[in-house]
């Protein structure tokens, strides 16, 4: 069996090549691509394989950009962090997905998974369907109260998600802010992650909204935002300095 792995994590695609050679040691890993851009020029230049294991975020975008640009008929298992809740609404018949970090055991049931797949020779457009459910919908509005009133507010003219006395808040690109009934959680889950950015525990900000990023003490960054004039600073925790910096530079 001939398979592709499509995944730009170093750490877990040899951990997944680890794991497929220890269930099968007829598996042929025949590459292993980290990129949209190095998927989309694979499949134009190469035959197809008998199964790819794909992560869903690339290190140059989502995944189902290679699907708008090729036409791939061969079986997917999907890659992915996102929470179980999410996913259960993924699995469809013999297309099944890996949770990070992989388990031996979850993927050796989706090889066999596949292998009743293949022996059924099941249509693809089963595939087609879970493709389908899979590009995740991101939130384009959110709903605020002011007072007696209501408002919609455009996720793009949101300049950043705060918290601030515990509760949760949108800072708009007018200066003004408005309290808002989603956790940064569930917000991080519902938005663009290529357009925001969870800098820290505190606040996810828009690409779009960012004025300037200066070097702050014990290797953090600051962030000035636009239109900002709340007296709590933005900053990029520690931890998250090198995942921001992949972001901004994408």
């Amino acid at each position: 069996m001939k398979v592709l792995i499509i995944e730009d994590e170093r750490p877990a695609y040899q951990k997944l090549k680890r794991l497929l050679e220890d269930i099968d040691s007829n598996i042929e890993i025949v590459n292993v691509l980290k990129s949209v851009e190095q998927a989309i020029n694979w499949f134009l230049q190469n035959p197809v394989p008998d199964l790819i294991f794909m992560d869903i975020q690339l290190e140059d975008g989502i995944c189902f950009e290679i699907f708008e640009k090729c036409t791939i008929k061969t079986p997917v298992i999907f890659i992915t962090a996102f929470d179980e809740y999410t996913l259960k609404a993924f699995k469809v018949n013999s297309v099944d997905y890996l949770l990070k970090p992989i388990v031996f055991e979850e993927l050796k049931n989706a090889i066999e998974k596949f292998s009743e797949f293949h022996r059924q020779n099941t249509n693809i457009t089963k595939l087609e369907s879970v493709i389908n459910q899979l590009h995740i919908k991101t939130k384009e509005r959110f709903l605020i109260k002011i007072g007696e009133h209501y408002k919609s507010v455009q996720t793009n003219n949101i300049n950043c998600f705060f918290i601030k006395e515990r509760c949760n808040f949108i800072f708009v690109n007018t200066g003004k802010s408005y309290p808002v009934e989603y956790s940064l959680d569930k917000i991080e889950q519902l938005i663009d992650s290529g357009l925001f950015f969870r800098v820290n525990r505190n606040f996810i900000v828009n690409f779009s909204a960012i004025l300037d990023i200066i070097a702050y003490s014990s290797s953090r960054l600051k962030i000035i935002l636009n239109s900002w004039n709340e007296k709590d600073e933005i900053l990029v925790s520690r931890e998250r300095v090198s995942d921001f910096k992949k972001w901004i530079d994408r």
